[in-house]
């Protein structure tokens, strides 16, 4: 029981300020904190992304959710945009430019998405609306802008102002800020058409519910509501910001919208004592000068990103042989063109609302393998790092079924056989033979004769690479990426394993 003299402790504690997480490993050089390097937005890139989700929004929006096909985290600040290349025209027409904020969090690098409004009127914003599903890949420059947060800010006081679509970059804010552990204020105004014309509303709603740090505010502006409605009314004027953020002048304040909206927004911020050096503003429409300006901001990151792309293609080996070890995982392969396309699965479009299906499971029977072949002795258990002779174990899992289960049998001998080594790997669901030299991995061997098996570290860390073996023995160096119960039953690394014997695997 604690005793009464020692005081109670605060129901939550927070470190000061608010610290983006790249923010602590700039002068890392080795090691997990090293490899974090990678995600520091420190340069715009040229790159091809494709589209995994599209999210119908409030207010006529679409979210679109892309991740890079190099297969590396796109690096941005909050509140930066990136600029596209959209077909309108068909694929061999000049692609139609435009800049779109991007509305996800940093803190979850490997995919993004951007908000589109749809004009009737805008020939891209229809297109986009019309077109992009996933699988549909785009070229982008990115990312842009001096428009975000701070890497760190010790007294983290925001006053966000949007209008319309010009939330999109500010919900980035919005996200990054619950997302981190550092003390903060935020207050979003958030003025709409109409009641149901606040894009995010449930998700705001929810983190101004569990992060007593973020107070949101919805206004309607003056127009007349036929609707219930219990938010506020009237436009941003000097009395709304006095009564509803007294404090306006000791914050940072971040607006986007029409430019109308952020002219007015100008005035009365200096009005309430708000001073222009902590007056951030990203316009969505505005005259000449305006877009003159942003189209100088996406011309210099072209410039920046084609210079690096050309240091990249000529001296890739040499860049990321003098990295540390951990950001092999982030960085994409480069060749004389540039960045490589990563492997991964396909991609399929599927309504996000359909029922998952449910496979049917699909026994192998494999002809010469039998119960005796397959019950022979396992290996004893190994420290990771230390050679495994992984024998054949048991792998009934991969060849008993239920009753309802189908049953396939395979012959090895009748398959079709590709490559050159001394030993032959049979790869019974593929319906494939791939001969396989000693000093050769099977998983290197597998990838060039078109095997899919998923792997990452390929250095037997990870384990994503695991599959079944049947039959036949390898040697398997691996580094922690499979347990011994797991060798006993059948299952090896192709990644770091090579054939002593004939194999027979369930891939």
């Amino acid at each position: 029981m604690r005793s009464s003299a020692v005081p109670a402790l605060p129901l939550a504690q927070r470190v000061r300020g608010l610290e983006m997480p790249w923010n602590r490993v700039l002068s890392s050089t080795s090691g997990p904190a090293g490899a974090a390097t990678a995600l520091g937005p420190w340069h715009p890139q040229e790159f091809t992304a494709e589209c995994v989700e599209t999210i119908p929004e409030a207010g006529g929006m679409m979210v679109f959710v892309f991740r890079r096909m190099d297969g590396a985290p796109l690096a941005f600040r909050s509140g930066q945009y990136i600029n596209i290349d959209f077909p309108v025209d068909g694929p061999d027409a000049e692609p139609a430019a435009r800049s779109y904020s991007i509305s996800s969090a940093p803190t979850q690098p490997w995919t993004f998405s951007i908000t589109i409004k749809r004009d009737p009127e805008g020939k891209v914003s229809r297109w986009a609306h019309d077109n992009i599903r996933p699988g549909i890949t785009l070229d982008m420059l990115g990312p842009v802008g001096a428009f975000h947060l701070a890497d760190y800010d010790r007294r983290a006081r925001f006053l966000l102002l949007a209008a319309g679509a010009g939330i999109t970059p500010l919900m980035s804010m919005i996200r990054t800020v619950h997302a981190l552990p550092g003390q903060a204020d935020v207050v979003l105004l958030y003025h709409g058409a109409t009641p149901d014309s606040f894009a995010f509303s449930e998700e705001i709603d929810f983190l101004a519910k569990v992060d007593f740090r973020i107070k949101v505010i919805y206004c309607l502006g003056d127009r007349a509501c036929d609707e219930e409605w219990d938010g506020r009314t009237g436009r941003l004027s000097q009395e709304l910001l006095e009564e509803l953020v007294p404090d306006a002048n000791g914050r940072q304040v971040f607006a986007c919208g029409p430019e109308g909206y952020l002219n007015a927004a100008t005035e009365l911020l200096r009005a309430v004592g708000v001073d222009d050096t902590s007056v951030f503003m990203e316009f969505f429409t505005g005259d000449r000068t305006i877009r003159a300006e942003y189209a100088e901001e996406v011309a210099i990151a072209g410039e920046i990103a084609g210079e690096i792309a050309d240091e990249l293609a000529s001296s890739a080996e040499e860049y990321f042989e003098s990295q540390p070890a951990g950001l092999e995982i982030y960085e994409p392969d480069y060749d004389a063109d540039g960045p490589v396309e990563a492997v991964g699965a396909p991609t399929e479009a599927v309504d996000a609302e359909a029922v998952v299906p449910v496979e049917d499971d699909v026994a192998i029977e494999v002809v010469g393998v039998t119960d005796d072949t397959v019950n022979e002795a396992a290996p004893a258990p190994s420290d990771a790092g230390s050679p495994v002779s992984a024998g054949t174990g048991t792998a009934t899992s991969a060849r008993d079924g239920g009753e309802d289960d189908e049953i396939a049998v395979v012959d090895p001998a009748a398959l079709p056989t590709v490559g050159q080594g001394e030993h032959t790997m049979s790869f019974v669901r593929t319906g494939l033979n791939v001969l396989v030299g000693e000093d050769e991995t099977v998983l290197q061997a597998a990838r060039k004769a078109g095997v899919k098996i998923p792997a990452n570290c390929q250095e037997g860390m990870c384990g994503s690479c695991k599959v079944v073996k049947l039959d036949g023995d390898v040697e398997m160096n691996h580094q922690g990426g499979i347990r011994a119960r797991e060798i006993d039953a059948g299952k090896f690394l192709p990644c770091c394993s090579t054939a002593k014997t004939d194999l027979v695997i369930d891939a």
